[in-house]
């Protein structure tokens, strides 16, 4: 009689601490959605600050990729900028219509490229948790299942470099999201809306989005598939993918001028795309080709695997008893996320069939099964914590204290999720570049608009974003090869400037900077050597070119350019010279002269 009082008394806090956590919106106030609503966009606000906070550390800073696909952006202040800069121009064709004009756009009031890229990714951030979260209520009506989504879909995007990186790719997330929930929500006109943003941004997605739609028609009962019998499910997918065919006639009829698209034989006798290779597709690894290469995978560089494991409890839990999981009986239109996993394997199956011509597999997978498993993990451990707390309020011998326990480990699995960032390696990852030679970047821009600077060092890369001026070919992000076009020709000037930069042939050099109208070399201390070669895979990539140099250098004889004197040299910094290329010359023929 004693033990009685004292389990409704443990009873009481549980009871109300259920409700606040995993009462569905009917049984539940407004005022406890908008609480979970509003903490998880706190949390989104929070890391998209930690990211704006590393992206303004100083002057020079810039994201990895944005680096090749912001710089020629530029042009829109400044339209003298970069010409006839193949590498401008190559960015400028392929970028896509809507991201293109967003950033022109915003040139108009004055945010410049490189400080939208900065900007952006934390607006984006807030617009992917709002759709998160309302597609989770859609699915389950239980707001902290929408807030544990949210954060763990957050997890995902901050420890990847896409929505960082300000670039086509950081919008697919807003995008898809808003479709997505549009589509649970049958509104046409913003369905639409979403798929022709999607069109005119990151168009892979509306492949995707497209594939969702044709499975809307399909209705599973019983083991057997079956077409819907509803008119207006036909009328709302088939306005959907008319939409969705136009944007993609739109994107497939525009020509970029840079010849057709490599062919997966071609790509196969390429080191680029072998093991290693700066545009590494084939390797002889089944997993990691299949499920985590950045190219070739299903999900690559996840970066955390929490909602992923968390996501494959989900279908063993619908399957208990209601009793054990009495919530379960509010989820609904759960094999929407089956349908979008559907879609999204089928797509990535059907890219690797027509290898490069819907451009990469991994694009169809690594976005959308993010969403969904982010989505599936939220649901699944809300489940679990209302199971738990059902269990703590039942009376039992053996575990007199199950009320106090199912609070802590009801906790438990909340603080997990929230708190996963702390030993997660590298969160947020933003991959930014921050300039180490604000020197050499003055120096260049000082110089006139059409002047075209050649180099081997890793600091070329940063030439355009932080200098405005034009590179003959940098190893990072700049040497694409899915056009046979664009980087026939950017494989020939790699291979000349290997072959020039470490020549002892004063016509070889001559001949190399008078055909690439050179003006200035940016050379790096110890670059001169074997290992700086045999460790560049970059350089490596580029053969013969690349180990006749390699065999030169281990003669013990210098290249021309290792012997210029200081005369040439118009500023050395840390472990770098800037060289004029035609004082080169001159001084290397008077040399030549004299003896």
């Amino acid at each position: 009689m004693n033990n009685q009082p004292s389990t409704t008394n443990h009873q009481q806090p549980t009871n109300k601490v259920h409700q606040f956590l995993t009462a569905p919106i009917h049984q539940s106030t407004k005022s406890r959605t908008i609480f979970w609503f509003s903490l998880a966009l706190t949390f989104a606000t929070i890391y998209g600050g930690m990211v704006l906070q590393q992206a303004f550390t100083g002057e020079y800073v810039i994201q990895d990729d944005a680096r090749q696909h912001i710089f020629w952006m530029q042009r829109f202040i400044d339209p003298g900028l970069f010409p006839n800069d193949l590498i401008a121009d190559y960015f400028q064709t392929v970028a896509p219509w809507g991201y293109t004009n967003l950033y022109r756009l915003m040139t108009w009031v004055g945010i410049t490229p490189i400080l939208l890229h900065k900007l952006s990714p934390i607006i984006l951030g807030l617009i992917t948790t709002a759709y998160c979260f309302g597609i989770t209520i859609e699915l389950f009506p239980v707001p902290i299942a929408g807030f544990l989504s949210s954060l763990l879909l957050n997890h995902y995007i901050w420890m990847r470099d896409d929505v960082v990186s300000g670039t086509a790719v950081a919008f697919v997330y807003p995008f898809f999201t808003a479709f997505l929930y549009y589509l649970l929500r049958r509104n046409l006109f913003c369905s639409c809306l979403a798929i022709a943003l999607e069109g005119i941004f990151y168009p892979q997605a509306v492949l995707i989005s497209s594939g969702i739609l044709i499975l809307q028609l399909c209705h599973w009962k019983k083991w057997q598939v079956y077409l819907s019998h509803q008119r207006k499910d036909y009328l709302f997918s088939g306005i959907c993918l008319i939409v969705a065919l136009i944007v993609m006639l739109i994107y497939a009829l525009k020509s970029n001028g840079y010849g057709p698209v490599i062919t997966a034989d071609a790509a196969r006798q390429m080191p680029e795309f072998l093991t290693k290779g700066k545009s590494e597709f084939f390797t002889q690894e089944f997993g990691h080709f299949w499920f985590s290469g950045q190219r070739s995978g299903m999900l690559p560089r996840l970066g955390t695997t929490l909602p992923l494991i968390a996501s494959f409890f989900l279908p063993f839990i619908l399957l208990l008893n209601s009793k054990i999981v009495p919530l379960k009986a509010v989820t609904k239109n759960l094999g929407y996320l089956l349908q979008i996993t559907i879609a999204s394997l089928a797509m990535f199956f059907i890219a690797h069939l027509f290898l490069f011509r819907l451009h990469l597999p991994s694009r169809y997978t690594e976005h959308s099964l993010r969403i969904v498993t982010a989505i599936a993990a939220g649901i699944a451990i809300a489940l679990i914590i209302d199971a738990l707390l059902n269990w703590g309020k039942k009376p039992g011998k053996i575990a007199p204290n199950k009320p106090i326990l199912s609070l802590i480990l009801s906790g438990g699995l909340i603080a997990l999720v929230v708190l996963e960032p702390t030993w997660l390696k590298r969160f947020p990852r933003t991959d930014y570049v921050v300039g180490s030679v604000p020197q050499v970047y003055e120096f260049f821009a000082q110089q006139p608009k059409d002047i075209l600077i050649a180099s081997v060092a890793e600091e070329v890369n940063n030439i355009p974003a932080f200098s405005q001026r034009s590179i003959l070919i940098g190893g990072e992000g700049y040497p694409v090869p899915y056009h046979t076009g664009y980087y026939r020709q950017i494989r020939d000037r790699t291979l000349d400037l290997i072959t020039a930069y470490y020549s002892q042939n004063l016509n070889q050099l001559e001949e190399f900077i008078q055909e690439y109208s050179i003006d200035f070399f940016l050379v790096e201390t110890g670059s001169f050597t074997p290992d700086y070669i045999r460790q560049s895979n970059w350089m490596m990539q580029y053969q013969p070119a690349a180990n006749q140099a390699i065999a030169q250098l281990e003669t013990g004889s210098s290249p021309l350019l290792a012997q210029i004197g200081d005369r040439c040299t118009r500023l050395q910094v840390k472990n770098l010279k800037i060289i004029d290329a035609n004082c080169a010359i001159a001084k290397k023929i008077s040399f030549a002269r004299r003896i």
